[in-house]
Parts: C-alpha cells; sequence; structure tokens
C-alpha cells in the first residue's frame, strides 16, 4: 500500500505538482534503510539532494564597502537645472530688438519683395504665351513653304 502511495507522490514531484510535506515524505521514505526494490531506482536522487542541503561553503567573501550615491545625484540634478536655465537665458537674451526705422525699413523690404514675386508670377506668365506664338510661326511657316 505505502508503495503505490509513494508511486502516486514520485509522479506527482516530477510533474511539479507536490507540497513541501509531500516532498518532505518523499525524502524521509528515500534516506530511509527500507526502500521498496521497484523504488531504489529513485533512491540516489534524494540521498544526493539531502546531501546537497547539508553542504556548506567556507569561502569567505570580501565585499567592497560601497559609499552613498545620493551626493552625485544631487549634483546631476543641479548641473541639468543649470543647462536648461543657461539655454533658456540664451534663446530669450539673443532676440533681437529692432529700432522703430529698422522695423519700418523691414516692412518696407517684404512689401516690395511681394511686388516682385508679383511682376516674376505674370511675367512667366506672359514668357509660356510667347511659346505658344513660336509654336504659331513654325507652324505657320510650314503651312507657307
Amino acid at each position: 500500500m505505502e508503495s503505490v502511495k509513494i508511486k502516486q507522490l514520485l509522479e506527482a514531484y516530477f510533474e511539479g505538482a507536490t507540497s513541501i510535506s509531500e516532498e518532505k515524505m518523499l525524502q524521509d521514505y528515500f534516506n530511509n534503510e527500507k526502500v521498496a526494490d521497484n523504488l531504489v531506482q529513485y533512491q540516489p536522487i534524494f540521498v544526493a539532494l539531502k546531501a546537497a542541503k547539508e553542504e556548506r561553503s567556507t569561502m569567505v567573501f570580501n565585499l567592497p564597502e560601497t559609499k552613498p550615491q545620493t551626493s552625485k545625484k544631487w549634483w546631476y540634478s543641479v548641473a541639468a537645472i543649470l543647462v536648461v536655465a543657461f539655454g533658456v537665458g540664451s534663446f530669450y537674451f539673443s532676440q533681437p530688438s529692432y529700432t522703430q526705422e529698422e522695423k519700418e525699413a523691414l516692412a518696407t523690404f517684404e512689401k516690395s519683395k511681394r511686388a516682385m514675386m508679383l511682376l516674376s508670377e505674370n511675367f512667366n506668365k506672359g514668357t509660356e504665351r510667347l511659346t505658344f506664338v513660336g509654336q504659331f510661326e513654325r507652324t505657320k511657316d510650314k503651312i507657307f513653304e
């Protein structure tokens, strides 16, 4: 009867479906001297697990002491604020300030520029029509020849 229960527990153990108390039952059974003949093949697993559980390291680890990093974070924050403030200040103070005379000259320049663009557009329309005249001349010459 016990052998059947142990087989069921082994199947659940290998499926990963056992509780800690069931695993303890398996370890107690297989670390005991009385193991059924058909279950002897599983005994080395649980004997090795018990041995691994009892292993202790004698090696001493020396970890370097670390200093708190809060002071560096604080300085990074201050540096970032200064960079942003410098950028905003540079942008604000680099804006050109024009006198009234310069503003009037710029307005006049913009008006002249618009007038020249209008003249250029009309001139381009006129040259397009001249291509039709040139084509008319060639066609006329072919007809009268």
